[in-house]
């Protein structure tokens, strides 16, 4: 069946605007670490700029797709925001985050607080097949380079009015990029999609990012009783044609069956049934039934897996009504 969970990140009511920093860029004291690590690590110039930016903008279109805001901002660089290394930066000053807002006309902050991608290179000689200049092909030595590339960033979301950084998460993937030639340079231009790969790899973390604050659909499966008498049997071949309120009748007339086994499968089949229905509460009632009256242990187990079930409903209410 499917489900809908609620919004990881839950936003205050009335919270309508939110402006978007970013932090991520080298500051002045970073410059030489950052310069070097991109030595290192064959880093394109402006590699980094380019994930961030393309995360911060796929951020911005996942939040305007949930309809939660009625203006999302991607705010200029501020010199009061001191700009991180690939590592979480000290929280700005709620005195910052207010001038923000106050001067932006938001109610969030949300802030790239860092990004980093980190390269290791790895060179191999080996053999490779090229053709002559009379079309034979021939042994020639061959470089390989592997790049195993790592991309790193942190989010928070600051909120002036409750005082409170309400989401801090980091993300972190990687990849890796392969390329041959007959020399070095030939070998490293051959996984220059590379950057392609950062970029579209930095959409994704923004898109999920803007995701935590929405509900999540999702298919979940159930195990119901499908043997005791010749009613579980029927009811069982009409479920698998879809008629599973066929199926149900014939489960409500075992509930009362003189073997308290049998009556306990059918209690915990008529949660099952009240569970697709969406009726949480009356699904409980069966599943407690199944169990305190006719102990049926599988009933204890479902028991707790509605009620977390309830308690996602509620918390999915509460979020729709702000």
């Amino acid at each position: 069946m499917g489900i809908t969970d609620p919004a990881i990140v839950s936003i205050r009511k009335g919270a309508s605007g939110v402006g978007i920093i970013n932090r991520s860029l080298p500051s002045e004291g970073n410059k030489q670490l950052d310069k070097l690590d991109r030595i290192l690590s064959a880093e394109g110039m402006q590699l980094d700029e380019k994930g961030a930016e393309a995360a911060i903008l796929s951020l911005t279109e996942a939040l305007q797709r949930s309809n939660k805001f009625e203006e999302i901002k991607v705010l200029e660089s501020d010199p009061d925001t001191r700009k991180g290394s690939g590592f979480f930066p000290a929280g700005l000053s709620w005195e910052t985050i207010d001038r923000l807002c106050r001067e932006n006309g938001v109610d969030l902050i949300f802030e790239l607080a860092y990004y980093d991608t980190d390269t290791q290179v790895a060179f191999k000689i080996g053999t490779g097949q090229l053709p002559n200049e009379i079309g034979l092909k021939v042994s020639v030595p061959m470089h390989e380079v592997s790049l195993n590339t790592q991309i790193k960033n942190g989010w928070r979301i600051y909120d002036p009015q409750i005082r409170e950084i309400v989401d801090e998460i980091e993300y972190l993937d990687q990849f890796v990029s392969v390329g041959k030639g007959i020399n070095p340079l030939k070998a490293v231009e051959a996984v220059t999609r590379r950057n392609e790969s950062v970029v579209q790899y930095s959409k994704d973390m923004g898109n999920a990012y803007g995701l935590r604050l929405s509900p999540t659909k999702h298919r979940v499966s159930r195990d119901y009783f499908v043997r005791g008498t010749d009613n579980f049997v029927i009811a069982k071949r009409r479920a698998q044609t879809g008629d599973w309120e066929g199926g149900a009748q014939l489960w409500a007339k075992e509930v009362h069956h003189p073997k308290s086994k049998i009556a306990g499968r059918a209690c915990y089949n008529m949660a099952i049934i009240n569970e697709i229905n969406g009726n949480l509460d009356a699904a409980m009632e069966w599943a407690s039934k199944s169990y305190t009256d006719h102990g049926n242990k599988d009933a204890l187990r479902y028991l707790d897996l509605l009620r977390y079930r309830a308690d996602q409903v509620n918390i999915l209410r509460e979020q729709a009504s702000r």
